[in-house]
């Protein structure tokens, strides 16, 4: 008889073989920018925690208070019993923060792409993407009953020559949804949201913009990729983010009107039918803002720490791509010497990880780099080192 799942482990082996299967590692304590990662201190380079939030004593503080006065959970899906005051609060100061009429806060950011994406488009419109959109836009795109359109990546003409061509479309699409990430979390390049936004008004499109990797890292204060293009909320229509990068916490949310959150939470299902965050989780995530309104330097270290490093590697000969924020890839191309060099690197003590396929198409693997504003300038020339050191033993540079 035919064991029904012995493709598991068969794909699995399959992926061994290829240098495309994932190596866990487990980090001992907290996420700092010296980690204990599988019994081993390391220099942390790799992580999403931009400017060490997570281990900020404000936001444990607010964490704590928040367990003694609300509880270890909220016992409920938002719509019914699991909102909160602390929640309401959370969403009240985020938009306030964003500069937008509301906010709406997800239990994950991608639980809000996954949720509101098919629900803003459906069948007889049109969702046009950019190729290189995180694996949480595309399959929130996956949901939807609309048709689908990608352009090339951040290539604006052939974005026009999309939208140009869907006004021909018989019958006349209902709506249009344009959405692409603020900054691509593989190259670490910024989408050139104020030119979208402008096609996107001159098409009658609404603009969806992905901002996980931009909150906290750009804009005034860390405010975000609206704030960087000084554009107005009817610039951009639905701006989603999330709590687990710079703010240090974790979950998703959306910005921008009050009748954009009103639809979200009457038709989203990942926002319906998810329990909601712990009352300590929420708390933190406000202690996130207070640290972003009130200790800007965090944000200043982050950029001087992020142009010492790239102006280092590019130095040393390693190949960068386009990356112009804190992400930045040591481009490698081939997966089993990333992983090589992810493993040398590890025994020099930094924890950089490999990216490959399918996270990045096949032969262009690298290895992802993520500044933490916590790190030294001594870190750095440190990590530069072994960077240069490990690069030359496996004649990439």
């Amino acid at each position: 008889m035919r064991d029904p799942i012995s493709f598991i482990r068969l794909e699995y082996e399959d992926l061994v073989q290829s240098d495309l299967d994932w190596r866990i590692k487990v980090l001992d304590g907290s996420s700092t920018p010296w980690s204990i990662v599988n019994g081993k201190k390391v220099m942390m380079l790799c992580s999403n925690n931009y400017l060490g939030l997570s281990n900020h004593p404000h936001l444990k503080e607010m964490a704590i208070e928040a367990v003694r006065t609300h509880g270890a959970g909220s016992g409920s899906v938002r719509p019914i019993a699991g909102t909160m005051d602390v929640h309401v609060e959370l969403e009240r100061r985020l938009a306030k923060f964003k500069d937008a009429e509301a906010s709406l806060v997800y239990q994950t950011g991608f639980a809000a792409n996954a949720g509101l994406i098919p629900q803003l488009a459906g069948k007889g419109d049109l969702i046009v993407s950019d190729e290189l959109n995180h694996g949480s836009i595309i399959d929130g795109v996956r949901l939807s009953a609309a048709d689908r359109a990608v352009y090339k990546h951040c290539d604006m003409n052939d974005l026009d020559r999309i939208l140009a061509e869907s006004e021909r479309h018989a019958p006349a699409y209902r709506r249009i949804l344009i959405i692409t990430d603020g900054v691509f979390s593989m190259d670490g390049d910024i989408a050139p949201v104020d030119v979208i936004s402008r096609l996107a008004a001159e098409h009658g499109a609404m603009l969806y913009v992905d901002d996980a990797h931009g909150e906290g890292v750009l804009g005034e204060g860390g405010r975000g990729i609206v704030s960087h293009f000084h554009l107005g909320r009817n610039d951009v229509h639905v701006e989603m983010g999330t709590f687990s990068k710079a703010f240090g916490v974790v979950g998703g949310h959306v910005s921008g009107s009050e009748d954009l959150k009103n639809f979200a939470l009457n038709k989203s299902r990942t926002w319906l039918l998810s329990g909601s965050h712990p009352p300590a989780v929420a708390a933190a995530c406000i202690g996130a803002i207070d640290v972003l309104e009130n200790e800007p330097h965090h944000v200043r270290n982050l950029w001087l720490r992020t142009d010492k490093f790239k102006k280092g590697l590019v130095q040393a000969g390693f190949d960068v791509g386009n990356s112009a924020t804190p992400i930045t890839p040591v481009m490698i191309g081939d997966s089993g010497k990333a992983k090589r060099f992810s493993d040398r690197l590890f025994e020099e003590g930094v924890f950089a990880l490999p990216i490959v396929f399918p996270m990045v198409a096949k032969g262009k693997a690298r290895i992802r780099t993520i500044m933490n504003a916590a790190l030294t300038e001594e870190d750095l020339d440190l990590a530069l080192e072994r960077f240069e050191r490990v690069g030359r033993e496996l004649k990439i540079v």
